[in-house]
């Protein structure tokens, strides 16, 4: 596991976007040729008011005892346990459970990186170096267990901050060598490179910014020509982690003065920051330096990573980071020339002095947590929002399966007629959370994935009325899976965008880094599709109604999705 347990809340969001963001997720029991296999992770977890040695015990005993009838191979769930116990700061207890894993995967490198982290955490940082450095013998990719021996050695050595890379320069030999290993890399790790390209294509990307590299190049332009080759793969579950790095790299100076959004082909200024005296709220800008709006905005697109050909993902992505993605896709300019609709003369914008990137959409009221349920004044329409099925099996599932219960024994009380489901912002989560959901919805047995073999029987008070889902292109990963039963099994009326996942799903993520920039980026590492094969897999979900808000609605701040599925109850 790549974590640093002295930073916690970082490495715990790091944790969630390689584990949790991803199609798969792992279950309390599976079903195998007709048998059912328990979570011995499940199991332990269950015994923890036992000693840990009595816990390692039972763990023997049941794998000689009932070797079949339990995970023993996942080796995954069963470091999730022992970081549960890492995390509750039950260190002397996750160093047995890690020692056990190690035991029982002595060839896996993950094991010993997990044990060398919690033998640090105790102290002992001499076991943490013996074990890291097992971990790397292992896996030479390992760059955390790399960086933990420096770490561990050089205590008093400074990091080099995103801001002071952005100019910083390597050699050319540098930059390519590490262009060939990027396309390397892709290919030993993702399962599917190619289904939304090809090879030749691939590497043509690859040796087109070989040729852009010079001796001038700096590490900014660098990740930027990075950016294009991997997100040619056209996997939304291979990224070099949205655009944090890159923002926080980018002098003020240098940043798109003017926050701007991208909507219905148009791009539209919502906050003229310090150039008031300049541009007003809704001007629509059509070139910047030059170069028109439509051909930017495509090229920007070249860059940002998203599932199949779907470019509604694309979009949300451009108008959160903007003011960086513009300075980028324009080789860092001085200054800004842009020409508005309606203006004969082009304007230069003063250089910019603050910025709010990311930008969150705040036109859309979103409830306070992922999941909110509120029955309508006349009884007879509820509407459930679901912003993540982030829920798994190991963490907090017990808390989706009972809000989802309470949330439909009520309006089987009410009467509820008509049901909302707004699944947008949704970036996925675990399939446990999306079945349980599925089984409120349908009236007959279902399968869910390819991988499994298991029959999903509906809830014997599942919903009877009518729903509406409210999708967007940031509903990604499982709830593509999800909208794919609701799209193929008629279960209701869609609203929205095409959604930014289909039911073909890469999963899980390992995390790299190029030897010579240290570059960091995330690769897929597995594939999961639900049973619903007939849908294509390079484009997303469509809506039975499209709907997106206009500029006018933004500034208002009018949910015109909602406002459109309420009106066709209403009618």
């Amino acid at each position: 596991m790549k974590k640093n347990y002295l930073n916690t809340q970082l490495w715990i969001l790091l944790f969630t976007l390689v584990f949790v963001s991803s199609c798969s997720g792992q279950s309390n029991t599976t079903i195998a040729s007709g048998n059912t296999i328990e979570s011995i992770a499940q199991t332990l977890k269950e015994n923890n008011h036992l000693p840990v040695a009595e816990r390692i015990a039972l763990y023997h005993r049941l794998k000689k005892e009932d070797p079949k009838g339990y995970n023993f191979k996942n080796e995954d769930e069963l470091t999730m346990y022992g970081y549960s116990l890492l995390w509750s700061n039950k260190v002397i207890e996750a160093i047995e459970i890690f020692k056990l894993i190690v035991e029982q995967f002595p060839n896996s490198s993950n094991p010993y990186d997990s044990l060398a982290e919690a033998y640090m955490v105790n102290g002992n940082n001499e076991l943490a170096i013996l074990n890291y450095e097992k971990s790397l013998e292992l896996n030479p990719y390992n760059f955390n267990a790399e960086d933990q021996i420096e770490r561990i050695k050089y205590p008093n050595k400074v990091a080099e901050t995103p801001a002071e890379k952005f100019g910083k320069i390597y050699t050319p030999k540098e930059y390519k060598n590490d262009l060939d290993q990027l396309g390397k890399r892709l290919m030993e790790v993702h399962p599917e490179t190619f289904k939304f390209t090809s090879k030749e294509a691939f590497w043509a990307i690859i040796e087109e910014k070989k040729g852009l590299i010079t001796a001038n190049t700096t590490y900014s332009e660098f990740r930027w020509h990075c950016s294009e080759i991997i997100a040619s793969v056209n996997c939304s579950h291979t990224s070099m982690g949205d655009f944090f790095s890159e923002n926080e790299m980018l002098p003020v100076s240098l940043r798109f003065p003017v926050q701007t959004r991208w909507v219905n082909n148009q791009l539209f200024v919502i906050d003229p920051l310090n150039n008031k005296n300049n541009v007003r709220l809704k001007d629509e800008i059509i070139s910047i330096n030059g170069i028109a709006v439509s051909k930017l905005i495509s090229d920007i697109y070249k860059h940002i990573p998203s599932q199949g050909y779907i470019e509604t993902t694309k979009k949300h992505f451009f108008n959160t980071w903007a003011t960086g993605l513009i300075p980028f896709a324009l080789d860092f300019p001085a200054t800004y020339e842009i020409r508005v609709n309606g203006e004969e003369s082009t304007i230069i914008l003063n250089k910019a002095k603050a910025f709010k990137d990311p930008l969150n959409d705040e036109s859309i009221k979103r409830c306070a947590t992922n999941l909110c349920f509120k029955i309508l004044g006349d009884d007879k329409s509820a509407i459930l929002t679901i912003s993540s099925f982030n829920y798994y099996p190991w963490n907090n599932l017990t808390v989706f399966e009972d809000f989802m219960d309470a949330s439909f024994k009520e309006m089987a009380k009410k009467g509820v007629e008509n049901l909302i489901i707004d699944l947008r912002f949704n970036g996925g989560g675990s399939q446990e959370s999306s079945i349980h959901l599925l089984k409120y919805l349908v009236n007959k047995p279902f399968v869910y994935s390819t991988s499994k073999t298991d029959n999903q029987e509906p809830f014997s008070n599942s919903f009877k009325g009518q729903v509406y889902y409210l999708i967007d292109g940031e509903g990604n990963s499982t709830t593509g899976h999800f909208m794919s039963f609701v799209k193929e099994l008629n279960l209701g009326i869609i609203i929205g965008e095409e959604l930014g996942s289909t039911q073909f799903c890469t999963a899980g993520q390992t995390i790299c880094r190029l030897t010579n920039t240290k570059l960091v980026y995330y690769v897929a590492n597995s594939t999961n599709e639900t049973m619903v094969t007939s849908l294509p897999d390079e484009i997303g979900i469509l809506p039975d109604y499209s709907v997106t808000q206009s500029i006018d609605d933004y500034v208002n701040k009018i949910d015109a999705v909602k406002k459109f599925a309420l009106k066709l109850i209403e009618d």
